[in-house]
């Protein structure tokens, strides 16, 4: 259950990183024209209807999935009436839990994640079945990463035991990953030599300034919140295989083995074995159809255009967006517009 150096996920139940992204047009106010320059933008239409979508942070691939769909969502705002803004966020449990109160209407999440709210199962077992929950799309697969201080000596998932380890910030769908791949190392915590909870955003500068060891991190490739520890203090890839994490896959349906391709970080020209997910676009029941159908079309009438704005997205292709990965039903909205295209 190997993956190519493409990272196309195999199993069709798999069906999105610059900070620098240009994120105009995403819910913020446009600044009144200054004198003698161009005009003002036009004023939004009355009855303006808001929506938000909650991501991860500033420098990962979720922050710029949200910016890129806020962005085309709203190049037609004046026309379809719903302004779209991007929230940086925990990441996916804690998207999920804030769709399922009602204070976000869309999120990005991690398939496993997905899976799991909508069976009630893992970090959502307390609460039960989100019901509610609904799927729109899948984006970019997340291989699992795990960097690491070149003094460090890590060269496997074994050696980071005793180690200091970030493990991720609570509510992440980072941190509930790897407490499952701590699980099945039969690991607690408490086996790291310090188990930090830095965010992502965070996590580089740390591991760069001797502060920990190394982090493991659910995340399209290639991203700058990998390169820039690489570049700055030449931190490397860990391999994630073995015994454990062959049993890990095996029995998860959400859970496929990948490469992290060779040449995209400097001193890694070999693949990186590991295993991940995709990342996922959901919503709940409860939101507006017309609104998920607006969304929707935003993206696949300008699919070249959103294609372009990150380099995760490059391979993407909607006959796998609208299946692979997602394990909720798919929003009313969503199917409405894929049945107009002819996908379903």
């Amino acid at each position: 259950m190997s993956i190519s150096s493409s990272l196309r996920f195999p199993r069709p139940l798999f069906v999105v990183a610059a900070a620098a992204l240009a994120l105009a047009g995403c819910g913020k106010k446009e600044e009144p024209a200054a004198p003698a320059a161009a005009p003002a933008a036009a004023p939004a239409p009355a009855g303006d209807r808001f929506v938000t979508i909650g991501t991860g942070g500033v420098t990962g691939v979720y922050y710029a999935a949200g910016g890129a769909i806020c962005r085309l969502m709203n190049k037609d705002r004046a026309t379809h009436g719903i302004r779209c803004s991007v929230e940086s966020t925990g990441g996916s449990v804690f998207n999920i839990n804030t769709i399922r109160a009602g204070e976000l209407d869309f999120g990005v999440a991690q398939s496993d994640w997905q899976f799991h709210a909508y069976n009630g199962s893992k970090v959502f077992e307390k609460d039960g079945k989100f019901e509610d929950l609904r799927a729109v799309f899948s984006v970019h697969p997340e291989p699992f990463t795990v960097l690491s201080r070149k003094e460090a000596g890590i060269g496997s998932v074994e050696a980071l035991k005793g180690k200091r380890v970030n493990i991720g910030n609570p509510g992440s769908g980072t941190r509930a990953s790897m407490e499952e791949l701590v699980g099945a190392l039969g690991w607690t915590v408490a086996d790291f030599g310090l188990a930090a909870e830095l965010k992502a955003d965070e996590h580089g500068a740390a591991l760069c300034d001797n502060k920990i060891d190394a982090f493991f991190y659910g995340v399209g490739h290639p991203s700058a919140n990998i390169q820039d520890p690489i570049t700055t203090c030449g931190a490397k890839l860990v391999p994630l295989q073995g015994p454990a994490i062959d049993k890990l896959v095996e029995g998860a349906p959400y859970y496929a083995k990948v490469n992290i391709p060779g040449g995209l970080y400097a001193g890694h020209a070999d693949p990186t074995p590991t295993y991940g997910v995709l990342a996922t676009f959901v919503s709940s029941a409860k939101v507006a159809d017309d609104v998920v159908y607006t969304l929707v079309k935003s993206v696949f009438e300008n699919f070249d255009e959103f294609k372009k704005l990150h380099p995760a997205f490059g391979a993407l292709e909607p006959a796998d967006m609208i299946k692979n990965g997602l394990s909720a039903p798919l929003h009313p909205g969503a199917v409405k517009y894929y049945k107009e295209k002819g996908w379903m």
